[in-house]
């Protein structure tokens, strides 16, 4: 459908933007943090952003156990605490970032409430506004499920079935099937290794997560969340069949249905890819921050030196 057609868009200009920043990264920058004794001796496994015991490189498989530790990484990006195991981390200092943790010692598991909470925080955020309004112009100018019209009637209907989709997609993988089937939704950073490397793991996770217990276990949530959620927008809210009037009197177009079978695949594997690249950005996103932050510091330093004579 055409509004995830603009949010995968939206996902390769972002994914772009950071790995083009990422050349310019000092390769040590990726291997900066140092492994966790106690996860080692315990045999768990890295969370975000730490060199860890995860012994099977060749297999890429997501760490066997919990990872341990509390993220520190971004807690000092808003004026408030997030709640525990969960970050205040923002993609690019804008869009909702909460469910990635990096530098993670001990975490608890999120209860059924806490992962409830996370996810309305980061689908009601502030910042959701105008991404869906972004959205909903894109499909609007390709015309995009033309039985939702044109206007501000069209943009207004467009507005609302992206916001709705979003907002199901969201809740159906990251909330509902994790807190029915036990598995964790966040994600955590690797932090280390080669780029290639790295942009396996975070591809991966799509389809390998942890349960709330710890182990390494197929994404049932994302997988068929994702096919829940595009089945339920497909055939609840998005038009039917029917015919609209043309410049030429007389004339009726036929709009075919949206409601279909092909329709939900397409939705589905489109919403699968576009996550898929978001991962890949959660995953690079730290290494891109701490550089920018590291400029931001630099200029100020230099602007805060005095002077010479």
């Amino acid at each position: 459908m055409s509004t995830k057609f603009a949010v995968r868009l939206a996902g390769w200009v972002l994914a772009a933007s950071v790995f083009s920043s990422l050349c310019s990264i000092p390769s040590s920058a990726q291997q900066a943090a140092t492994p966790d004794a106690s996860a080692q001796t315990s045999g768990q496994a890295p969370a975000s952003g730490q060199t860890t015991a995860q012994t099977a490189p060749s297999t890429q498989q997501a760490p066997a156990d919990k990872p341990a530790g509390t993220d520190t990484g971004s807690q000092t990006k808003s004026g408030h605490s997030p709640q525990a195991g969960t970050s205040n981390d923002r993609l690019f200092y804008a869009l909702p970032n909460f469910l990635t943790l990096e530098n993670a010692g001990h975490v608890p598991p999120l209860t059924v409430g806490g992962k409830f909470k996370v996810v309305a925080r980061g689908t009601f955020d502030y910042v959701q506004i105008p991404w869906y309004a972004f959205l909903s112009g894109i499909s609007q100018w390709e015309d995009s499920e033309p039985g939702l019209g044109q206007g501000a009637a069209g943009f207004g209907k467009r507005y609302a079935t992206a916001f709705a989709d979003g907002s199901i997609e969201n809740f159906v993988t990251s909330a509902i099937l994790p807190s029915i089937l036990r598995q964790d939704p966040r994600y955590f950073q690797l932090g280390h290794g080669s780029i290639m490397h790295r942009t396996w793991y975070a591809v991966t996770r799509n389809l390998v997560t942890l349960s709330d217990s710890g182990k390494s276990q197929f994404n049932y949530s994302e997988v068929f969340g994702g096919a829940i959620a595009g089945a339920i927008s497909t055939y609840s809210y998005h038009p039917r069949s029917h015919l609209v009037t043309t410049t030429t009197p007389g004339v009726l177009r036929y709009i075919p249905s949206d409601r279909t079978l092909t329709n939900t695949g397409k939705v589905w594997g489109t919403q699968f890819g576009y996550d898929a690249l978001t991962l890949i950005v959660k995953e690079f996103w730290p290494d891109v921050r701490r550089k920018v932050n590291k400029h931001r510091q630099a200029r100020a330093a230099a602007k805060a030196a005095p002077s010479g004579p």
